[in-house]
């Protein structure tokens, strides 16, 4: 059973390797996990906005987890993201990626409806009460335009099936008033490149990356140095990471991550309609300043331990 214990590191957000006709290309799946065990990933996270879950045709979304389970065997954790709009479809959703095998979900707060915050907290104990495996809660405000009051994210963290959190609100004061009173049962992850050694350093157990799909060991060396103790020399080296995370969400993510993927040996860059391939210009300033970066980093142990 999952639990806090198992979430901690770092935790790539996989794109979703698709065919021209948007079904899953599962050779370059099969590579693209095959890339991240090798570099001592500490699970995947599966079918969230980086896996463009809202495109995907639901019986593609059900074979890509599948796909996920098979390839981790069960030595790393698949947390699958669910993003749908409505509880009931939320829920269905959830049961499908249970049945295929995952170890636990990533729910997204409940958007549109613009619900109230006594809603929010309502709609994630009914969904933990009623899953099939442990979730985590999806907080993404720049999205879905709802935010968790950090009272709230409190009461959730002391829910036995609810072990974690992807904290994607760049309000770092909202983040440090949430860590303030979470349960100590609870992960909270960071859902943020740009600000992932902060989150590290105010208490967060590691982080649900994008691009730690392209550069898995350069995002462990900033992870050992910043859960260290190590702040400065984990902000040091996250500055040589930002050129590549200004192209990488450039335009709409994972357009121009996927890209420039052929590098780690994952050829599949078609995107998803309403999504579409970057500009050539871009792909090629990213997959120049990749290619100087895996130079850079590659040769780090899989595990480096500052």
């Amino acid at each position: 059973m999952l639990d806090a214990t198992k979430l901690r590191g770092i935790l790539p957000a996989t794109p979703t390797p698709v065919t021209a006709d948007g079904t899953i290309d599962v050779a370059a799946s099969k590579a693209l996990f095959s890339w991240l065990n090798r570099q001592g990933i500490d699970g995947v996270v599966p079918l969230g906005g980086t896996g463009e879950y809202g495109a995907l045709a639901r019986a593609e979304r059900n074979r890509f987890a599948a796909l996920t389970v098979e390839a981790m065997a069960g030595k790393k954790p698949v947390i699958a993201g669910v993003l749908d709009t409505g509880y009931h479809d939320a829920l269905a959703a959830g049961r499908d990626f249970a049945a295929a095998g995952v170890d636990g979900l990533l729910v997204l707060t409940p958007y549109y409806t613009n619900p109230t915050q006594a809603g929010i907290r309502d709609y994630f104990l009914r969904y933990a009460d009623e899953s099939p495996v442990p979730i985590l809660i999806y907080e993404i405000p720049y999205r879905t335009r709802i935010a968790v009051d950090p009272e709230v994210l409190h009461e959730l963290s002391r829910h036995e099936r609810i072990v974690g959190m992807k904290a994607c609100n760049t309000d770092m004061y909202h983040f440090l008033r949430t860590m303030a009173g979470l349960d100590p049962s609870f992960a909270m992850l960071s859902g943020e490149d740009t600000l992932f050694p902060l989150h590290v350093a105010a208490g967060a157990k590691g982080g649900i990356v994008v691009t730690a799909n392209l550069l898995p060991r350069a995002w462990r060396l900033v992870f050992d140095l910043a859960s260290s103790g190590k702040t400065a020399e984990a902000l040091e080296v996250h500055r040589t990471l930002i050129p590549m995370m200004n192209l990488a969400f450039a335009e709409t993510n994972p357009g121009p991550m996927k890209s420039v993927m052929g590098l780690i040996g994952v050829n599949a860059p078609a995107m998803l309609p309403p999504l579409r391939e970057p500009r050539p210009e871009l792909r090629e300033a990213l997959k120049s300043e990749l290619s100087r970066l895996l130079t850079t980093y590659e040769g780090l142990p899989a595990a480096a331990v500052a």
